[in-house]
């Protein structure tokens, strides 16, 4: 694909404070491209995108928009050049409706103080139209779908006129129809002249969709290339800098006693009669669609929901858990699905948040030791590979991958018997991903039962050792690592293949 350039970076250096961000980093976009950026976390995409967005300002480079320098000073004024950004973390007031969404800043008056809903409406239905999505415009977005929400984030952007559109992450929350959806759509606005800047750590999507690739390494730009001219193992060379031989890097190991017992776990209209046995030294992976309730499923177990029947026991004996707390007594981790709202304080430092979970055992009489605090945020550092290795950084300022590995570091400080991981690799590049593998095979084999939680079926199928397979609350299959297959597992998940039969424990 040639021709005029929509967007051209050059040379774009951004420097924080001891860390170097970008290094002279260029990157362009053509009319009716999809141009994928792909990178580690921490390789500099978000922060490349942020100051095309004007999030950040650059310390050198030239950006041009059709040709002529500009010089972005805020999101408003790059939504005013065309640039509009839909954020891995959508950007909605929960309480408004769609259209009060679309056209918030910009609402039209017919007398002063007096907005003309009117028009509000309906260029929103327009705006809505252009997509070929129908949604309720009356509904407040908090009601909505997450696939219907990120629709209108895309609808309020272009409202802007944007001509380059930017995607973080889009896919993270949805589901495999929900993709196939907004895969039309960005073909549909690629047809119209829109260029869209495409981020995923998930690589199967830069080759159905895009039409070039920039790979970011360490903050510099370090490979382009047609899709149609580069290979997987390309790409992931090219992002991480090594041979990534083996992204799901299972081990066998030794199923040992059991660890944790449900039976009967019900609540109303969310689990019905749940029963299984995870074992230690084992991964017991839980498949499932979006809605399917493993996630409520595993916050039931670790008490952060109430239940209305059933009985939970660890190691063979009954263990009521009706509160994370008691969960946490009695040797139960739980890798939340959200690391930025349930797994971390943002606000707080990485070493701060490290020690969330372990207070108890870090103090004397009610007072922090303060050296036994930082002595094991050092000793986390140096065992997870969190990078920039500052123990007093906020974690916000922290990669999503180096968040999540904070998040795990919780859980190993506390010597944790029984993790739940929902959705461990979720939102992280390759090489995090086979380095979060990694840990959990460390983690069984060292006798510790791993329940993993996944949308992506190549984790479930490569790193369990057996999976449940849950439909509308319900545990419908369970399935040995030899005869399990995406297939079957999809059929079981669908309702296409009737459930096994009453689960046994």
């Amino acid at each position: 694909m040639t021709g005029p350039l929509l967007l051209e970076m050059r040379g774009i250096t951004k420097i924080f404070p001891g860390v170097q961000a970008l290094s002279e980093v260029d990157f362009d976009l053509q009319p009716g491209e999809v141009h994928a950026l792909l990178g580690e976390n921490g390789a500099g995409k978000s922060t490349l995108m942020r100051i095309l967005f004007g999030v950040h300002q650059k310390d050198a480079g030239q950006i041009l928009v059709n040709g002529q320098e500009v010089a972005i000073r805020n999101p408003h004024h790059a939504q005013q050049l065309g640039i509009s950004m839909v954020h891995q973390e959508l950007n909605l007031v929960a309480s408004m409706n769609a259209a009060q969404n679309i056209a918030l800043g910009r609402e039209k008056y017919s007398l002063p103080g007096v907005i003309k809903w009117s028009a509000v409406y309906n260029e929103a239905q327009e705006h809505l139209a252009r997509l070929g999505v129908d949604i309720n415009m009356r509904v407040p977005v908090r009601h909505l779908s997450v696939a219907q929400q990120q629709m209108i984030e895309i609808a309020k952007a272009l409202s802007w006129n944007a001509k380059v559109l930017v995607m973080d992450e889009p896919t993270s929350a949805l589901t495999p129809h929900e993709i196939d959806q907004l895969f039309q759509l960005l073909n549909r606005l690629t047809t119209q002249g829109v260029g869209v800047v495409f981020i995923s750590h998930r690589m199967e999507e830069i080759f159905s969709l895009a039409h070039r690739v920039t790979v970011l390494r360490d903050g510099r730009k370090v490979a382009s290339w047609p899709v149609k001219e580069v290979g997987m193992n390309q790409l992931v060379q090219a992002m991480v800098g090594r041979s990534v031989n083996q992204l799901f890097p299972k081990v066998a190991t030794e199923r040992g006693g059991e660890a944790v017992r449900v039976e009967g776990l019900q609540r109303h209209h969310v689990l019905r009669n749940i029963s299984f046995t995870a074992y230690q030294g084992e991964i017991l992976g839980i498949a499932g669609l979006v809605g399917s309730g493993r996630t409520e499923l595993a916050r039931a177990i670790f008490g952060a929901d109430p239940i209305d029947a059933g009985t939970i026991y660890i190691k063979g004996k009954p263990a009521p858990i009706r509160s994370p707390q008691q969960a946490i007594r009695r040797g139960l981790g739980f890798l939340t699905e959200d690391r930025k709202t349930q797994g971390l304080v943002l606000v707080m430092t990485m070493e701060s948040n490290l020690a969330l979970p372990v207070y108890d055992l870090l103090s004397r009489f009610g007072v922090i030791r303060r050296e036994k605090r930082r002595q094991l945020a050092a000793e986390t550092i140096e065992r997870l590979k969190i990078r920039p290795p500052l123990p007093d950084r906020q974690a916000r300022y922290f990669s999503g991958g180096n968040q999540q590995k904070v998040v795990l570091g919780k859980w190993l400080a506390r010597e944790t018997d029984i993790l739940i991981f929902d959705e461990p690799t979720r939102g992280i590049d390759v090489g995090a991903k086979a380095e979060v593998h990694q840990l959990m095979n460390d983690l069984a084999r060292a006798g510790k039962c791993v329940i993993m939680i996944s949308s992506e079926l190549p984790e479930i199928l490569n790193m369990s050792d057996r999976i449940l397979v849950m439909r509308e609350g319900r545990l419908v299959a369970e399935l040995s690592r030899q005869e399990a297959s995406q297939e079957l597992v999809m059929e079981y998940a669908t309702g296409v293949r009737a459930p096994t039969g009453e689960m046994q424990p």
